[in-house]
């Protein structure tokens, strides 16, 4: 699973009218005060730094560098008056690189860092610039680096499970087992969905877990088919991906009597990455949370227009990122670029939908819950389009 691994990843036609708006629209337009503003924009360029991980010698850092940039620029072209000065800092996805371009960039006068792209990258960045307070906004999603001056970008575990739990008890599938891979990532997801599933006012029915093998799904799903029939359990909560345990997993678990037809699936990842798993038998009928499909897909449109090529897929971040710096500056000026502005309780809107950041450097993101039917991504509850409304 993306998210725990050292190297931690987390992607002319214009935009809509709605979708352009969608990036400038400030907390403050969402009902929320002005507490955490200092002073007022005058029109000067703000310089921002953009750390990304080209000069690796890796391709695929090149092309998540790329994307990066390429998105970073996308949203300057729609803060309408809100200049950005962006200055790029190339890290070699190296954790003492990112520390040392972090340093020059506010050296050079940067108010803010968008990304680094790596966990351990973003959590040394975060250090070296810590005394001299300015925060960094990591494109992971790997919330043990998360805190103090760092905020991350990418989607966590626990934005998505408290998003699918809140669903499946609001329809009545409130005994929940939760089924996890014995690796770091499974540890991370098992906790992540337990506190949601308490949170959500359900009950861990059961938890089952095998070893991250094939030979150890087919050692342990015995146990766990029987595990969740004598639990009574309603749903199986999953960690596995789409790209490790998740098509033997659920194909094993139908055969010993726990499948789709008679206890739903919930996925805390992406089942629909890459398609060629909607075909697979044991995920029809499958939950699982995206971003908002339609400004999604809006982003990767225009992206394609502007730069002939399809971003990577953690390309999004950046304009997210990009879109909350420039209204914090419309609404406040570059003074309210600190924790105060960044944690206001309404958020901001980007590509992926609403997000906003939390005190303890982690954030929530308003998903959509989808559900595989015939093969096919059906929407089964829309993302929410303010903070307060489905899945909060």
């Amino acid at each position: 699973m993306v998210g725990i691994l050292s190297r931690l990843r987390i992607g002319t036609v214009r935009l809509t009218a709605g979708l352009a708006g969608l990036a400038l629209m400030s907390a403050c337009e969402m009902g929320t005060s002005h507490s955490g503003m200092s002073g007022s924009y005058d029109g000067a360029p703000v310089a921002v730094a953009l750390l990304v991980p080209s000069g690796s010698g890796e391709a695929t850092d090149d092309l998540i560098a790329t994307g990066l940039e390429n998105a970073a620029r996308m949203a300057i072209a729609d803060l309408g008056n809100v200049k950005i000065d962006l200055r790029v800092y190339p890290t070699a996805a190296n954790p003492d690189t990112a520390a040392a371009m972090a340093t020059k960039a506010v050296d050079e006068g940067a108010k803010i860092i968008l990304g680094p792209f790596y966990a351990l990258e973003a959590n040394k960045a975060g250090a070296a610039v810590k005394g001299r307070g300015i925060d960094v906004l990591a494109f992971s999603n790997n919330t043990a680096i998360a805190g103090g001056n760092v905020f991350i970008l990418g989607q966590t575990f626990d934005s998505t499970a408290s998003r699918l739990a809140s669903y499946a008890v609001s329809k009545g599938l409130s005994r929940i087992m939760i089924v996890s891979d014995q690796n770091a990532a499974g540890e991370a997801g098992k906790a992540a969905i337990r506190n949601a599933i308490t949170a959500a006012g359900g009950t861990v029915a059961a938890v089952g877990s095998y070893e991250f093998s094939q030979n150890g799904i087919v050692q342990a799903v015995t146990g766990i088919a029987a595990s969740a029939k004598s639990s009574g359990a309603q749903a199986l909560f999953l960690t596995a991906d789409t790209g490790g345990a998740l098509p033997l997993l659920t194909q094993l678990l139908t055969e010993n009597g726990a499948g789709p037809t008679t206890t739903q699936y919930i996925g805390l990842t992406r089942w629909d990455i890459p398609t060629a798993n909607l075909t697979q038998p044991g995920v029809q009928g499958g939950w699982f949370a995206l971003p908002d499909p339609n400004l999604a897909q809006q982003f990767l449109t225009r992206y394609q227009s502007v730069n002939g090529a399809a971003p990577h897929a953690t390309a999004g971040l950046a304009y997210d990122g990009m879109a909350a710096i420039g209204a914090l500056i419309k609404q406040g000026g570059p003074g309210a670029l600190n924790a105060q502005g960044l944690t206001q309780g309404a958020g901001f809107v980007g590509v992926n939908g609403i997000f906003r950041f939390l005190s303890d450097g982690t954030n929530q993101r308003g998903l959509a819950v989808a559900q595989i039917v015939n093969q096919q991504v059906t929407l089964i509850d829309p993302a929410p389009r303010a903070f307060g409304g489905a899945g909060y």
